[in-house]
Order: C-alpha cells, then sequence, then structure tokens
C-alpha cells in the first residue's frame, strides 16, 4: 500500500491516493455558519448562513450582502436557515427551495418547515416565496431540526426531518412528521402514491420513518435517494431510503445514550425494521451528502459518497459495492474543520462547506 501524504497549510492542503493527489483550494471567505451551497448557471455560489441569511459569491470575492425576501427564520440552537436546493428546471424558472427552523406564532416552540421561491434575475432578491410545508407537530426544542432536501427523479421534493430530540419516541409514530422523511410535489401537495395516503391514523405526506437526525441526502447515479443521520452515542447512519420502510430509531440503534447506557431495549436489530448500510461507532458526525457521478479524480473516486464529519473535521468517503457492502472507506483532508456539507458541482468537482472558519472550498485534482 502506498503512502499517503498530508500537509496542512490551510488552502495548500494535499493528499495523495495511489497515484491520484487533490488539494483544496478555497474560493470563498468570510461566511458566518455556512450550512448549504448550491450552483448558479452563470457560475455563482448560492450559500445559506444558519442566521437566516443568503447570499451570493463568486470565486475569489467577498459574498454578497444577504438577499432580500427569505422567509422568517426562527434561530435557535441547531436551527435557523438551513438546506438550499435549486429546482431541476432552475436555469428556465429560477425556482430554488430552502428549508428552516419556524417558530410558532407566540414564540414557544418550533418546528422544521420548506419554501418555495424565485430567485429575481439580478440575484438580489427572493420573490414568489411560498411555504411548501410546516414539520407537525411544533415543540419546545433548539435541537434535530433534520433539514435536507432532495429532489427524486420524478420530480417530486423529499425532505428529511429531524425528530427534535426531546420526542424521539416519535420517530415510531406515523401521525406525524417527527424524525420523519416526508414525500411532496413542488406545490406542497401529497403525491398519491406516498405510502402511508389512506392508512387511518398516518400523516400522508410521511415517505419513511424511524429517522434520529438527518443531516446528509443525495441521489445515486441510478436515482436512488441515500440519507446520512446522526446516531447517539455511536450508531450514525447512511441509509438507502425506499418509500414505507422503517428505519428503527429508537427501537433499533448501534449507539448508547450520551454517557453510557443502552436506549431502550438495547437492540440492534428487529424484525421490520432497515439496517444502515454503512454505520460508524464511534460517532463521526456526519454532515451533508454527495455521490460522486464524475470521473475527475480518477476510477477510485468515482461512485463513491462523500460526507463531512463535523466531530473530527475530516472529509470521509466509502464507496459501495453492488451488493452494498463497504469496498473502500478512508478520511481525507484530517484536520479542515468542521464540514457542514459536501457536493458536486456541475463540474464533477466537490465543493466543501467549512463552518469552522466559513469558507467554501473546491477539491482540485492534479
Amino acid at each position: 500500500m502506498k503512502m499517503r501524504q498530508l500537509w496542512f497549510a490551510w488552502a495548500g492542503l494535499i493528499v495523495t491516493l495511489g497515484a491520484q493527489a487533490q488539494t483544496l483550494e478555497t474560493l470563498v471567505q468570510g461566511l458566518q455558519v455556512p450550512w448549504a451551497v448550491a450552483f448558479l448557471p452563470d457560475g455563482r455560489f448560492l450559500i445559506t448562513e444558519r442566521d437566516g441569511n443568503l447570499r451570493t459569491a463568486r470565486a475569489g470575492e467577498a459574498p454578497s450582502s444577504p438577499l432580500q425576501g427569505v422567509p422568517k427564520v426562527d434561530v435557535n440552537g441547531q436551527g435557523g436557515l438551513l438546506d438550499l436546493r435549486l429546482d431541476s428546471d432552475f436555469a428556465r424558472n429560477r425556482t430554488l427551495y430552502l428549508c428552516y427552523a419556524e417558530a410558532s406564532v407566540d414564540g414557544k416552540t418550533n418546528s422544521t418547515a420548506l419554501a418555495r421561491a424565485r430567485l429575481s434575475d439580478d440575484a438580489k432578491q427572493l420573490t414568489d416565496v411560498k411555504r411548501l410545508f410546516s414539520q407537525a407537530p411544533k415543540v419546545k426544542s433548539s435541537l434535530h431540526f433534520g433539514c435536507r432536501i432532495a429532489e427524486l427523479p420524478d420530480g417530486s421534493l423529499v425532505l428529511a426531518l429531524g425528530e427534535r430530540f426531546s420526542q424521539m419516541q416519535q420517530a415510531q409514530n406515523l401521525g406525524n412528521h417527527l424524525g420523519k422523511t416526508v414525500r411532496l410535489t413542488k406545490d406542497g401537495g401529497v403525491p398519491p402514491d406516498n405510502p402511508f395516503v389512506g392508512r387511518a391514523g398516518a400523516a400522508p405526506e410521511v415517505y419513511t420513518y424511524g429517522h434520529r437526525n438527518p443531516q446528509g441526502a443525495a441521489l445515486d447515479a441510478q436515482g436512488r435517494l441515500w440519507v446520512s443521520e446522526h446516531g447517539p452515542q455511536g450508531g450514525d447512519e447512511l441509509n438507502l431510503i425506499r418509500p414505507g420502510l422503517n428505519y428503527g430509531w429508537p427501537v433499533i440503534t448501534h449507539g448508547e445514550n450520551y454517557g453510557g447506557g443502552k436506549i431502550g431495549e438495547g437492540l440492534t436489530s428487529k424484525d421490520g425494521m432497515e439496517q444502515p448500510v454503512v454505520q460508524w461507532t464511534p460517532s463521526i458526525a456526519p454532515s451533508g451528502l454527495a455521490h460522486l457521478k464524475s470521473n475527475r479524480y480518477g476510477p477510485d473516486w468515482q461512485g463513491s459518497f462523500f460526507l463531512g464529519s463535523l466531530k473530527f473535521g475530516y472529509l470521509e468517503r466509502v464507496k459501495l459495492d453492488a451488493q452494498q457492502r463497504v469496498v473502500a472507506q478512508e478520511r481525507l483532508f484530517a484536520g479542515i474543520g468542521r464540514l457542514r456539507d459536501v457536493r458536486e458541482g456541475p463540474d464533477g468537482l466537490l465543493y466543501l462547506l467549512v463552518e469552522a472558519n466559513g469558507s467554501l472550498v473546491r477539491v482540485n485534482p492534479r
């Protein structure tokens, strides 16, 4: 096995993997707790900041002033302005989707919400803002909002939602949105083929259930949805999302309570509940998720999943075979800091949002 080389100078960090090497290039600096990035057709980046700001930026330039028209956001603990996704037809309709923490009218409780908006032609404001969905029930919590958006190949939207920590038992209750993924039309309606439509006592938006705190969502080359989520103390997961399935939390988990001790009966498996394709114990606190479809870095990286580690500050690479067995797994760019988002850009390269120093970084092949 060839030696991996690491240099820790910030903008010149190099990783050598066999004959292939990558460098990190800082493109944007001066962001405040960046959370998600999208790629505009004119080459600019669109970036959310957790404190409620949405900004554009060009490589090598300072971020723009905050855009006008962003929905009111409840900035509270882990909550704020979170994920961002451009519509698949953005080049024509300039439509985008935002998810964020939303307070109740009296400000005492909150939940995750999804909104649709149009980006103005000058990219300075959002117009035609419409809230499509609000997680129910709202609860008093500053934790586990989840909040990752994906557009499926059929044009429907999936939103991954946390169980708000204090309500973990509700992840098994089909009657609410806590600890679920929900699937919606682009107008906020319920697709008639959702798996629980017509079931008594079930919320029709529910797509899958038994989730804890999803923090990444991506489609693979076959158009299948994958979600990464935080376990408790251990048991972080990468899951292949299939409609109607139960992903187990909190009945089964590979983790334990904070400080030790089993959760529930201490089960790691149970009939009718899905096992993660990959699980991490101890936890790495995965955030952001990309499935690399391009060959810009060579065949070893093509088809791999990439996740940021909030806990340890590195990029995780995982490659699976056709039977969903791990065939490669490694830690990259150790010391880069807390990574909040990982995306494949339209150029086929990986882009990383570094929460630790408020920057957007590109992984360049050498």
